[in-house]
């Protein structure tokens, strides 16, 4: 598991969204896993501070994105719904939500109310074959069952799985025999 967060401090809203906005864009992109939880604060005042922390499971892979639109206006019902209406219409086909925050800011002066919404999502990667797993994937999967029994490869029925992967038998044992070498070399260090 990993811990990231992205932080944005701002007097302007919009500006705070944007770049917390592009930030989560650029650094999610190329991070393996999946998010497993979320933590979204949103507070305001002479500053707005947004701040989203993701725990990323590295077992699971999916797309990944942190989405985050704002509106204002005087009537704090409209200004809600067009926050809301706004992160509706970005989130992907297939997201699985993981989180979300709404929260609303009325200016002592002017009155003008804003709403913030922030939505965190995954879109999980779509199943292939295992007969279609290349011989890295193939190896992580192994490596990760191995890892769950403590690298005892006897629990293993090593038929099956080379039937799942349309491969020899040979072909699993070498697996096998090269993931407990790496287990073996990264112990030893």
């Amino acid at each position: 598991m990993r811990l990231i967060n992205f932080q944005c401090e701002s007097a302007s809203i919009e500006e705070c969204v944007r770049r917390l906005s592009h930030a989560s864009e650029v650094n999610l992109r190329s991070l393996p896993g999946s998010i497993k939880s979320s933590k979204i604060s949103l507070s305001f005042g002479a500053f707005m501070n947004l701040s989203v922390t993701l725990l990323i499971d590295p077992a699971r892979n999916s797309q990944k994105g942190v989405l985050a639109e704002y509106s204002h206006g005087r009537n704090k019902e409209d200004v809600i719904n067009e926050a809301i209406e706004k992160v509706n219409s970005r989130v992907p086909k297939g997201a699985d939500v993981v989180d979300f925050d709404l929260d609303t800011y009325t200016t002592p002066v002017t009155r003008r109310t804003y709403a913030v919404v922030v939505l965190v999502y995954n879109i999980p990667a779509p199943e292939k074959p295992h007969s279609d797993f290349t011989l890295q994937e193939r190896r992580e999967l192994l490596a990760s069952v191995l890892r769950e029994f403590n690298y005892n490869p006897r629990v293993l029925n090593i038929s099956e799985i080379a039937r799942m992967f349309n491969v020899s038998r040979d072909s699993i044992y070498y697996d096998i025999e090269q993931i407990l070498k790496s287990v073996g070399a990264n112990r030893k260090r």
